[in-house]
């Protein structure tokens, strides 16, 4: 990284011991080594309810008690070499680390979701089709990380134009046929795009007719049907209408659901379908609709294909967003008890934004704990995140124990249980009280509270091991693929590549890493 003047007048050499050693400030940093195995899975438990999954998809975690093979496979930038990253266990949580070594300084892309039902259903880059060219875009591998049983995970992040799919499968519903599904989603990333589907569609990539698909959608268009309140909603995509029930217009009973993490239901059979939900955190699940088949000609039989895709409509429109964690697909109308069970199953198994959350704890900060946070990157390794003192803009600099009063008090911060979500974390000003750090348009800034929610989210912080490998990384609680870093020795809230500068892929580990050392105030 280039080198900036701002505030470049303060520095001098690092003052010997500025950093301490984490337990000296309260901080308790463990790792959890040990998966524990699952002695049920979700597809087991569809199969004691006499639906078998036929698909089975996770990055995150097996979803079969036995489970022992690849969850998913990257592929990496700098050689386009490949890698099968598997289970901690039988049954257990997804190997991260096995990517997080291979894909280390540089960049990869998810290829392969591969299917755990053992028909080879796996989801692969999807082609071009009937209302978009293609091959789609395949989604970056660290962009979607997640906590799940307090192990770090990484799901499918689906940008605009980003989408999987499989033409050829084997054992999944066609015609009439009886099927049910269920999908793990990201509920506050999406988007009006069409269409964030996961489930069955046309074989050819192509707009077939009426009633020639059925798949979970989820996001907040509103040109078919759509259900109260702004949305998003989870509907179901019957091809040329999404269904929040019977008719492609306003359903009541179908409510916006936003929750951090989504458990999203479709299931049909002669004429017969549903649409469930629920928090996949806590709680049971919610039917929004349950009845027959819409009364418009071709949905009454259904024609369903066969096919399975992830993120793309099943003519493959591809302007969607939202990000997937885990789902199956599977031969018959699950009962409704069923998928209570799947929907227990799915609360246990963890999933948070941090460690510090329900998922058991790697990495958490004590609320009240001082302390100040220096950059890891060769280039800045004496500088800290601090606000500057002439505006509210933040920003990374020099601090030294010559520096004034001021500036030391600028580079100290006060831990808070997070303001949106107490397992996470927000940072307030340790000499400006009730002023927090804080993003807006992805720069950060401090600013005092207005007691908002969005201000609450924007000021919340997730802790998760760092991305270098060293220190702590914070995970934005609104933006979940996003995290602080510096750049050019501003404070921004970044993507590992994306569309804004900041977001560049170039030392982006180690910009978003941070060492916590002893408060400088």
């Amino acid at each position: 990284m280039l080198r900036s003047p701002i505030r470049r007048i303060r520095r001098t050499t690092l003052a010997a011991g500025a950093a301490i050693a984490l337990a000296l400030i309260g901080v308790t940093f463990t790792a959890t080594t040990q998966a524990q195995a699952a002695t049920q899975g979700p597809c087991d438990i569809y199969a004691a309810g006499g639906t078998p999954c036929v698909a089975a998809h996770s990055t995150t975690r097996a979803l079969y008690a036995s489970y022992n093979g690849a969850l998913y496979q990257v592929r990496r930038s700098s050689d386009n070499a490949t890698q099968n990253i598997g289970v901690l266990s039988a049954g257990g949580y997804a190997n991260a680390a096995t990517q997080d070594s291979f894909c280390s300084g540089t960049t990869c892309l998810i290829t392969v979701i591969y299917d755990q039902s053992g028909r080879g259903n796996n989801l692969t880059q999807a082609p071009g089709g009937g209302a978009a060219g293609g091959p789609d875009n395949l989604a970056n591998a660290t962009a979607a990380p997640t906590m799940v049983g307090g192990h770090k995970a990484y799901g499918v992040f689906v940008a605009a134009g980003t989408g999987y799919r499989n033409d050829h499968t084997s054992g999944i519903a066609t015609g009439d046929n009886p099927e049910g599904m269920y999908a793990i989603f990201d509920g506050t990333h999406y988007n009006g795009g069409c269409c964030f589907d996961y489930g069955n569609a046309e074989t050819s990539n192509n707009d077939t007719g009426n009633g020639h698909m059925e798949a979970i959608y989820f996001g907040n268009i509103k040109v078919w049907g759509y259900g109260a309140g702004n949305g998003p909603w989870v509907m179901a995509d019957l091809e040329n209408g999404l269904f929040s029930g019977v008719n492609q217009h306003y359903n009541a009973n179908d409510p916006t659901v936003n929750y951090r993490y989504l458990t999203a239901i479709v299931k049909g059979r002669q004429n017969q379908w549903a649409i469930r939900g629920g928090n996949a955190q806590s709680g049971g699940l919610s039917t929004f609709y349950s009845g027959v088949r819409p009364n418009v000609s071709g949905y009454n039989p259904m024609h369903k294909e066969g096919a399975i895709i992830l993120g793309i409509g099943g003519d493959n429109s591809k302007s969607s967003a939202g990000t997937f964690y885990e789902g199956v697909m599977t031969s018959g109308y699950p009962s409704d008890a069923t998928e209570n069970s799947v929907q227990a199953n799915i609360v246990a198994a963890g999933y948070t934004t941090s460690s510090g959350g329900g998922g058991g704890g790697n990495t958490t900060i004590p609320p009240g704990t001082r302390l100040s946070l220096r950059a890891t990157t060769s280039c800045c390794t004496s500088d800290y995140l601090m606000h500057d003192a002439n505006d509210s803009n933040v920003v990374i600099a020099a601090v030294t124990s010559s520096s004034s009063s001021t500036d030391k008090g600028d580079a100290t911060w006060i831990a808070r249980a997070g303001l949106a979500d107490s397992s996470c974390v927000s940072f307030e000003s340790a000499n400006a009280s009730g002023r927090y750090l804080r993003h807006q348009n992805f720069q950060l800034y401090l600013q005092a509270s207005d007691g908002s929610s969005l201000f609450n989210q924007d000021a919340t912080f997730c802790p998760t091991t760092g991305n270098s490998g060293q220190g702590y990384s914070f995970q934005s609680l609104n933006y979940t693929n996003k995290y602080i870093r510096h750049f050019n020795f501003t404070v921004y809230l970044a993507s590992n590549g994306g569309s804004n500068t900041w977001d560049s892929a170039t030392s982006w580990a180690a910009d978003t890493s941070w060492l916590l050392a002893s408060p400088w105030s």
